[in-house]
């Protein structure tokens, strides 16, 4: 993956398949958030480009109530995070 550009989506498939391949996890959850230079600059203009992307495997992908949990809890920690910066 270094020294090359990769699509955010695809950069997720990888770190997650990366993970699982060496954990062999029961099930696996990965998100990525990025800032994405070429949207600030072009096209769409955006002051905060950000994007999110995620890649669920095993009992995560299964299971929806295990899913939702998981980005219930991002949520609820990314929320803490900004509330400590204020």
């Amino acid at each position: 993956m270094p020294g090359r550009l990769q699509v955010q989506e695809r950069m997720t498939h990888q770190v997650a398949e990366t993970l699982e391949s060496v954990l062999h996890p029961l099930g696996l959850a990965v998100l990525v958030e990025g800032f994405h230079l070429c949207a600030m600059m072009r096209g769409v203009r955006q002051i905060e480009a950000n994007l999110s992307t995620s890649c669920m495997l095993g009992l995560f992908e299964q299971n929806g109530a295990l899913r939702n949990d998981f980005f219930n809890q991002i949520s609820l920690q990314s929320t803490r995070l900004v509330n400590l910066d204020e």
